[in-house]
């Protein structure tokens, strides 16, 4: 955006400076000034034409060829030097935008335009001079052109690895993991094997002790039973606990989206309000809270602004789960709802939610609403 506002401003000056130069009566103005809206029209629709080569050729040839035509030197006037830096201008541009066979193209058809008029006896620079410093700018733009395809390819090469480089550490990651919850069955089998049935050998020997008892004994040994059981119901509960995943709710949410934020290197501002933390999510309502939270990410990484971002976690009265990412853009941001968010919209109103999305003022905001079920007895 930046550097379109270069190529504007450059070119805005040097066509001002182009036109002020001539003293044409005001009909012929007249024509000039339509040809620059032409030209200004043609300047302005180019980025949209950035990703389709043929449009954008044909795009800048036109402009090209109107930049000769409303620059056409008079008749009776001194030397004008102001269309030749437009038409190094418009050249520059073609280079900078095209393909190299149509940056070629552009750049023969105001070869051209400048030669014809000295041919034609209007005052203009000699063509050795127009065909030397034509020489001088192919070099000059070869260099450009040569270091813009080395960058893209870079940055290209840059974008695969660091692919890889996130692959190969959600695979470690998925590796510890699965190495972790592996010990972590392993010591549940130990405790179940090894203490679970001592305690299942201590009733039993207790309750062959109670029944071999005197009555004075029995209550005390009544005691010792319940206590084993309670030890027994408690290891049981270990073991359970064991064998099932290390954490649920918001703070695995918590744990994902901090994977996303070293991986994709977000500086990530979290809040948790009104009783989010303690919040229970079901797995359906968990992938979808990740899932949009990625998603928002995601496209914080590809349009804004920087590369920062809030992230709110909140429960309102226990009945509902709201979470809100938010990152800064520019006011004058062009939004257009993409497959992602629709796509993340359709599945939370499929989970009785709701997800709006959209700039506000100076930022953009993704805001999901989860319906929270409530537990039994629960009024």
């Amino acid at each position: 955006m930046r550097s379109y506002w270069m190529w504007l401003s450059l070119t805005g000056v040097t066509w001002a400076l182009s036109l002020v130069h001539f003293s044409a009566e005001s009909t012929e103005m007249v024509w000039r000034f339509l040809g620059s809206a032409v030209f200004f029209s043609l300047f302005f629709l180019a980025p949209l034409a950035h990703n389709r080569p043929l449009l954008a050729g044909v795009n800048m040839t036109t402009a090209a060829l109107m930049a000769i035509v409303v620059l056409w030197p008079e008749a009776n006037e001194a030397e004008n030097p102001y269309p030749l830096l437009a038409f190094s201008i418009v050249a520059g541009k073609a280079v900078y935008r095209l393909p190299p066979i149509w940056a070629s193209g552009v750049g023969a058809v105001l070869l051209i335009g400048n030669l014809l008029p000295a041919i034609f006896g209007y005052p203009s620079f000699s063509p050795i001079f127009i065909v030397l410093y034509s020489g001088l700018l192919l070099a000059a733009f070869s260099y450009f052109k040569k270091s813009l395809v080395k960058e893209a390819e870079l940055e290209e090469r840059n974008e695969a690895l660091l692919s890889e480089y996130r692959k190969m550490k959600r695979r470690l990651l998925a590796g510890e993991q699965l190495a972790r919850q592996e010990e972590r069955s392993q010591i549940a089998r130990d405790i179940h094997d090894s203490v679970g049935h001592k305690l299942t050998a201590l009733l039993m020997q207790l309750e062959v002790f109670r029944m071999q008892t005197d009555k004075e004994t029995v209550e005390h040994v009544q005691d010792l039973k319940v206590l084993a059981k309670e030890s027994l119901e408690e290891t049981r509960k270990a073991v359970k606990t064991l064998k099932h995943d290390e954490e649920g709710g918001v703070s695995a949410i918590i744990g994902l989206i901090r994977k996303l934020e070293a991986e994709s290197f977000l500086r990530i501002q979290f809040a948790v309000k009104a009783g989010a933390l303690s919040v229970q999510l079901g797995n359906k309502e968990m992938a979808i809270v990740y899932r949009a939270v990625q998603e928002a990410l995601t496209n914080i990484m590809r349009h804004g602004q920087t590369r920062e971002a809030d992230i709110i976690f909140e429960a309102p009265g226990g009945s509902i789960f709201r979470f809100i990412v938010k990152n800064g853009i520019a006011e004058d941001h062009p939004f257009q709802e993409g497959f992602g968010l629709s796509s993340m919209r359709e599945r939370v109103e499929q989970a009785g939610g709701r997800l709006e999305a959209g700039p506000q003022g100076k930022e953009f905001i993704v805001k999901g609403t989860l319906p929270l079920l409530r537990k039994e007895g629960e009024p």
